[in-house]
């Protein structure tokens, strides 16, 4: 049986790998050359179980109103004649409820540790190369009173058996040596020491030759133009092919991995999604011998932005910006990380050398991901990760692949269209070998 899979970044191709190896013959189309040239092209490199609390928190709301009429706000709300954005922004707030929130990081750590640990089997059982570093990412904070909220969300994090220990200023430079320029601002930190981190880009590049290699088809330059239906189910895929002539793509089940997309293609069939685009911006440093940046992951809590090494490189992303589908780099936001990165680490290479980029994240106002069944029986998602893409890929697409072979995921996640906690589901789509 066939799988059509619509996105070839680090969701679309993860589900790929993991439906060849349940046995499916699956094709995967993008309207890109290559795999991982949107929103897993240049994203901050943290594979990061630690950082599963959502942007939806009760502090959520006193932060946006601090922040409001800054250009260099982590979080920046650019209003538009647009119900979806407006709709979008009030569930984001109910969401910040304390038990919305609460609920929202339980079901969130759950998916990222499972994700983990297929990762590491992935990595073991293949060899995947993607310039990977096990050593932990640092979290650091200014503000006592962050520091002080920091402390409770270690404690959740270690009652789930996750190490996160608290590190003062000079624990945290003992940690990262790079940092002893940047002690004074700190109040302190929190390690987790069995977090990762890696180039997205080069993992879903490297994991889509191991895809080729197990007979996964791939069509890189396909716009897909629309979804048709007939009697309940997916009729075809209507597509722009490589030459941009229309063309028709059937199979027996089909994925939409589109990210900030989905919802876009998603609409005219009547399947509704809460998925908007945040936009994120990252820089990328060359970094030569005699430059001092840091080796260890990190996540600067003050400006929402992290910084990771990526071989010879030091890749610094994050912040959030509404605005719709935008895709044109700004280039004071830009600057401002550039400016953050050499206050913290002033002989980290060049800074004229930055590269920028821009892209979009497919944004859930509860911060959790749409795995699983649609209304129609042979339509499935896996979109709406937001700044977990890289964090939920793995764990995320072998419980597509399970859902879609008709078993409950092993997470403790509330799957669509899946029964919590039953084992069986309901008219399962058997694979063929």
């Amino acid at each position: 049986m066939q799988v059509i899979v619509l996105g070839a970044g680090v969701i679309g191709t993860s589900s790929a790998w993991y439906l060849s190896q349940a046995g499916y013959d699956v094709l995967v189309v993008d309207r890109q050359a290559e795999p991982g040239l949107e929103a897993s092209f240049a994203n901050g490199g943290q594979i990061s179980v630690s950082h599963t609390e959502p942007w939806a928190n009760p502090t959520a709301l006193l932060k946006i109103l601090k922040w409001l009429g800054r250009e260099d706000a982590p979080l920046l709300f650019r209003p538009h004649a647009d119900i979806d954005q407006w709709f979008w922004g009030l569930r984001f707030l109910f969401e910040c409820l304390p038990g919305r929130s609460r609920r929202n990081m339980e079901a969130a750590f759950a998916l990222a540790l499972y994700s983990r640990e297929q990762l590491d089997k992935l990595r073991r059982g293949t060899g995947i190369q993607y310039e990977s570093q096990a050593r932990g990412i640092l979290h650091l904070y200014e503000e006592r009173h962050e520091f002080k909220r920091a402390r409770a969300h270690a404690e959740f994090l270690r009652a789930r058996g996750f190490d996160a220990g608290l590190r003062t200023p000079d624990e945290c430079v003992a940690i990262e040596p790079a940092l002893a320029h940047a002690k004074p601002r700190f109040a302190g930190g929190v390690y987790a020491s069995s977090d990762e981190s890696g180039d997205a880009r080069l993992f879903t590049k490297n994991l889509s030759d191991l895809c080729a290699a197990r007979g996964v088809k791939f069509r890189f330059n396909v716009s897909v133009k629309r979804i048709e239906t007939a009697r309940g189910r997916i009729e075809r895929i209507v597509i722009d092919d490589e030459s941009g002539i229309e063309e028709s793509l059937r199979g027996d089940a089909y994925v939409v991995a589109l990210a900030s997309y989905s919802p876009l293609l998603l609409r005219p069939i009547d399947v509704r999604v809460p998925v908007y685009p945040v936009k994120g911006y990252s820089i990328t440093l060359p970094l030569g011998a005699e430059d001092e940046a840091p080796h260890i992951s990190l996540t600067d809590h003050a400006r929402k932005i992290v910084l990771t090494r990526l071989g010879q490189r030091l890749r610094v992303a994050g912040t959030a910006e509404l605005d719709g589908y935008n895709t044109e780099i700004n280039d004071f936001r830009c600057k401002a990380l550039v400016k953050r990165t050499f206050e913290l680490f002033p002989r980290a290479g060049r800074p004229e050398e930055a590269q920028f980029w821009t892209g979009l994240r497919p944004a859930t106002p509860d911060n959790l991901p749409l795995i699983g069944r649609t209304r129609y029986p042979d339509l499935y998602l896996n979109t709406g990760h937001g700044t977990l893409g890289w964090t939920l890929a793995c764990g995320s697409g072998r419980a597509l692949a399970d859902i879609v072979s008709g078993r409950m995921p092993e997470p403790d996640f509330c799957f669509l269209g899946m029964q919590p906690r039953s084992r069986e589901a309901t008219a399962p789509v058997a694979p063929t070998a």
